[in-house]
């Protein structure tokens, strides 16, 4: 398993943050996960924010279209329990793994991907950059100069015994051209963009520190304490 740098150790209330220091491949983020989750439930284990970053990939929620895969030799394709359609992963791209324990914050899945949308458009916001929601559609997306909307964040979550996980994942310097091979969650005609792209040179270390002072301002900690791993 890669290592993992953690970040800081909070006191019961609030969940431990995570920085993984090298590429996680997929499955391997999943194994963890699955493993995190069934301690958290168990009491075992405090909540776990986890910040990756993957090797190039494409992943297919419980909706995938297999007419959404327009490249499907180009990069490994990852099936997925978590809710969506397909999506890339790829390094300069921030993916948060979120296993937080919505039983005892708010067992309410339309909130949490309301609140998880705030905390992306407030950390885009710190960088001058006006992310929006769109009705009907997850994520969050920027209105472009010449017209129409691209997403910047996507949202995929998965829940079992109201323990989040799987999360977001925001791009911040990807190689946009990785994300042709898809239909980005199956939404045509709509591209996708990231904060280079917007001409906002933030370095990764930079949003993650805006993700952990958003997330507070979002999420505060939670209702009650959670047992220490």
């Amino acid at each position: 398993m890669s290592a993992m740098l953690e970040i800081t150790r909070p006191h019961d209330a609030l969940p431990e943050w995570r920085l993984a220091e090298s590429l996680v491949d997929y499955p391997e983020a999943v194994a963890a996960m699955e493993a995190r989750v069934a301690e958290i439930a168990a009491g075992t284990a405090s909540e776990l924010v986890w910040l990756v970053e993957h090797p190039p990939l494409y992943t297919a929620g419980t909706s995938a279209d297999p007419a959404d895969l327009l490249a499907a030799g180009r990069f490994p394709v990852h099936r997925t329990g978590r809710g969506g359609q397909y999506t890339y992963h790829g390094p300069g791209q921030r993916v948060v793994y979120l296993m937080l324990d919505l039983g005892r914050r708010q067992p309410d899945l339309r909130a949490y991907v309301r609140n998880l949308e705030a905390w992306i458009i407030r950390s885009l916001a710190a960088f001058g950059v006006a992310g929006e929601r769109r009705e009907g559609l997850v994520g969050v997306w920027v209105a472009m100069p010449t017209g129409g909307y691209d997403k910047i964040a996507a949202i995929g979550i998965r829940v079992r015994r109201w323990v989040s996980f799987h999360g977001i994942a925001i791009n911040v310097d990807p190689d946009l051209e990785h994300f042709t091979g898809i239909v980005p969650c199956g939404v045509r005609g709509a591209g996708v963009t990231s904060l280079q792209a917007l001409g906002v040179a933030a370095t990764m270390d930079e949003v993650d520190a805006v993700l952990r002072r958003e997330f507070e301002a979002v999420f505060g900690p939670a209702l009650t304490p959670s047992a220490a791993p």
